[in-house]
């Protein structure tokens, strides 16, 4: 299996983060959130993908992950990535979708970084490294964990971290929230 998604021990919590390539704004469209939340949900209920903590900003979707042990963790990272970009790669292609008015230059930037790497095809949609980090203690767990929920402040979509509809810092605060967490 390639080391872009080896991971340590499996039963570990692991900081992970899937970036869309050239860092495009992708996730602004409900649509495409909708897409990634459904896909990381089948993963929990098929794959044994359990989420501890979230966050999906415009360009890239940061998670706090570990397995049941029902299948490695690399294997549920890997799939679902390529899931949710056959998915992206879908609906970037349908005639039919229009909500998406920057749909010729996202495909080309796309399409330009699949041929420019190998083993990708005529298409990529992430970038290929997701640097999973073992979250070996409780405090390295909680500075990645804050890390993810400032992410949004940081950034100065919002003020307070439960204040961003795409984060696990909802569930923290009994908010409704967008993915469901392992202990919800």
């Amino acid at each position: 299996m390639s080391r872009k998604y080896r991971v340590g021990n499996n039963r570990h919590a692991h900081f992970v983060t899937f970036t869309v390539v050239n860092w495009i704004d992708f996730f602004i469209r409900n649509e495409y959130k909708t897409v990634l939340a459904e896909s990381i949900e089948y993963c929990r209920e098929h794959k044994g993908l359990q989420v501890h903590s979230y966050c999906i900003m415009p360009s890239h979707i940061h998670l706090i992950v570990s397995s049941t042990g029902q299948n490695k963790l690399e294997a549920i990272i890997r799939d679902l990535k390529r899931h949710t970009s056959s998915c992206f790669h879908k609906l970037l292609t349908n005639e039919e979708t229009n909500y998406e008015s920057r749909k010729s230059w996202i495909l080309w930037m796309m399409e330009r970084a699949g041929k420019r790497t190998k083993n990708t095809g005529d298409f990529q949609f992430w970038q290929h490294e997701s640097h999973p980090i073992e979250l070996w203690s409780d405090d390295v767990y909680f500075q990645k964990m804050d890390y993810i929920h400032l992410n949004p402040v940081v950034a100065g979509f919002v003020s307070q971290p439960e204040d961003w509809l795409y984060s696990s810092a909802r569930n923290y605060e009994g908010l409704s929230s967008f993915i469901r967490l392992c202990d919800d």
